[in-house]
C-alpha cells in the first residue's frame, strides 16, 4: 500500500509567466475547462497525494492544456481550499434559470410604440375634427329660415352644453348666441323654451357668454315674453327666472338686468308663488333679486316695487327666510334702504324675533347685521329696537350665538350703552343747569320787586 504524507503544501498557483517567449505565456487555469480542473484537484486531495503523486498530476494537466493565452486578462489564483468551499456549497441552479428566462424577454419595440402613440393622437385628432364639424352644423342650422331646423338645432345646443365647459366656449365662438336670441321673438313656445335653456347652459360658468347674451338684448326679448297681453306658459316663465338667476351672477349685467323691469317680474312671480312650498321658481327668482341687490344701483329699483313690505311679511317662512334677510343685508347698505326697512309695518319686532332662531344660524347672523346696521346709522331706530325688546336678544346671543354673531350682538350693545350714556349725560346737564338757574331767576325777581 502506499505511503501518504501529510499535505502540507498551502495553494498551487496554476498561473505562470515567461519573459522570454510569447508562445510559452499562457494562463493554464484558462486552458482548462471548470469542471477538468476541480476534478484533478479533487482527487489529488482525496487521495492525500505524495508530493511525486502531485508531480505526476501537474505534468498530465500540462499535457492536456492547449496554449491559448489571454494576456489581456488578470493573472488568477485557484486554491484547493477555495475548490473544495466551491465544491461542498449547494448550486442555486432554479435562480439562474429563472434569471436567463427574464433576460431573454424582450421589450416590445420602440418602433411599435410609437406607431401606437401615433395611431391614439391620430383617432382622438379625428374625433376632435367630427366634433367640431357637427358644432359647424348647428351653428349653420341656426342661421337658416326653416324654424324647424332652427328648434331642433337649439335643442342640440342645449343638450350639448350641459356639461361641457369646451363646447359652451366653442359655440359661442362659432357664433351661436345671437340666432339663439333672435329665436326669442318666434311665435312658437316650443322654440321659446328651446332657445331659452340653449341660452342658459351656453351661460353656465363662462362670464364672457353671460356678456354677450345680455348684449345681444336677450334681457328685453324675455320680458317682451311675459308682458301683456302675452300668457306665457310656466315653462317659458321659468326659464326666464333662472336665466336672470345665471345672467345676475356677473357684476356688470347687474345694473343692466336691475334696470330693465326684470325685479317687478321677479316679485309678482314671488306673490304668485308665495304658498307653494318647494318651488324651485319661487327660490330661483329670490336667489335673482338677492344677486340684483348687491349692486347699490338696484337698490332704488327694488324700493320703487315695493319688495321690502312683502319680504318683511314673508319672512317666518323657513325655506325663503335665511335669503329675504340677505337681501335685507343689501338693502341696509344705502340710507334709502334702511328708511324703506325701518317704516315697514312690525320691521323691528320681526327682526328681533329672528334673533332668537337657533335652528338656523344663518338667519341671526345676517339679522343680527342689519340691526347692527342701523342702530349705528340713526338714533330714531335705536329707540324702536329697544322698544322691541332687542337688549336680552342680543345678551342671549353673545352666550348662544356663533361667533359672527356673538360679535355683531356685542357692536350692537355697545352702541346702546354709549347711546344710554350720552342720553344720562345730557339728563343730567338738564337737571343741573334747571337747579343752578332758578335761584338766580328768583334772587333778580326779588330785587326788582323791590
Amino acid at each position: 500500500m502506499a505511503k501518504y504524507h501529510r499535505n502540507d503544501i498551502g495553494s498551487l498557483v496554476l498561473d505562470r509567466h515567461s519573459t522570454t517567449s510569447a508562445v510559452t505565456h499562457f494562463r493554464l487555469c484558462n486552458a482548462f475547462s471548470d469542471s477538468s480542473l476541480r476534478r484533478k484537484i479533487l482527487n489529488a486531495v482525496r487521495c492525500g497525494a505524495s508530493s511525486r503523486h502531485r508531480h505526476q498530476l501537474m505534468q498530465e494537466m500540462l499535457n492536456e492544456a492547449a496554449p491559448q493565452p489571454k494576456p489581456k486578462s488578470p493573472p488568477t489564483t485557484i486554491t484547493i481550499r477555495s475548490v473544495l468551499k466551491e465544491y461542498n456549497e449547494p448550486k442555486n441552479t432554479d435562480f439562474k434559470v429563472v434569471k436567463k428566462a427574464v433576460n431573454n424577454v424582450k421589450p416590445e419595440k420602440l418602433v411599435d410604440l410609437l406607431n401606437l402613440a401615433e395611431a391614439k393622437s391620430d383617432a382622438e385628432t379625428t374625433k376632435k375634427v367630427q366634433a367640431l364639424e357637427e358644432l359647424k352644423r348647428l351653428v349653420k342650422d341656426l342661421q337658416v329660415e326653416n324654424e324647424e331646423n332652427k328648434r331642433v338645432a337649439a335643442s342640440r345646443v342645449r343638450l350639448l352644453t350641459k356639461e361641457d365647459p369646451e363646447t359652451r366656449v366653442t359655440l359661442a365662438m362659432l357664433g351661436t348666441i345671437p340666432p339663439l336670441v333672435a329665436m326669442l321673438d318666434f311665435e312658437d313656445s316650443d322654440s321659446q323654451v328651446a332657445a331659452l335653456y340653449a341660452l342658459l347652459n351656453i351661460g353656465i360658468g363662462n362670464d364672457p357668454n353671460k356678456a354677450a347674451i345680455v348684449k345681444a338684448g336677450a334681457v328685453h326679448k324675455m320680458l317682451k315674453l311675459i308682458e301683456p297681453p302675452n300668457k306665457p306658459s310656466q315653462s317659458i316663465s321659468d326659464g326666464i327666472i333662472i336665466n336672470f338667476l345665471g345672467l345676475s351672477t356677473l357684476d356688470s349685467n347687474k345694473p343692466i338686468v336691475g334696470s330693465s323691469g326684470a325685479i317687478p317680474f321677479l316679485l309678482r312671480t314671488l306673490k304668485i308663488l308665495d304658498k307653494r312650498t318647494g318651488s324651485q321658481a319661487r327660490h330661483d327668482a329670490l336667489i335673482a333679486l338677492y344677486n340684483l341687490s348687491i349692486s347699490p344701483s338696484n337698490i332704488s329699483f327694488i324700493l320703487e316695487a315695493d319688495l321690502i313690505p312683502f319680504l318683511m311679511n314673508t319672512l317666518g317662512d323657513m325655506e325663503v327666510s335665511e335669503r329675504i334677510v340677505a337681501i335685507f343685508s343689501n338693502v341696509v347698505s344705502t340710507p334709502e334702504g334702511r328708511k324703506s326697512i325701518s317704516v315697514a309695518p312690525e320691521a323691528f319686532p320681526i327682526l328681533v324675533d329672528v334673533l332668537n332662531w337657533t335652528d338656523s344660524p344663518g338667519c341671526p347672523e345676517k339679522a343680527s347685521y342689519v340691526l347692527m346696521v342701523m342702530a349705528h346709522k340713526a338714533y330714531g331706530d335705536r329707540q324702536a329696537m329697544i322698544e322691541a325688546g332687542i337688549v336680552s336678544s342680543v345678551l342671549e346671543l353673545t352666550l348662544l350665538g356663533s361667533t359672527l354673531a356673538k360679535r355683531r350682538a356685542s357692536r350692537i350693545l355697545e352702541v346702546l350703552r354709549v347711546d344710554k350714556r350720552k342720553q344720562v349725560s345730557d339728563n343730567f346737564s338738564w337737571n343741573s343747569s334747571a337747579a343752578v338757574s332758578a335761584p338766580i331767576y328768583g334772587y333778580s325777581s326779588s330785587s326788582t320787586n323791590q
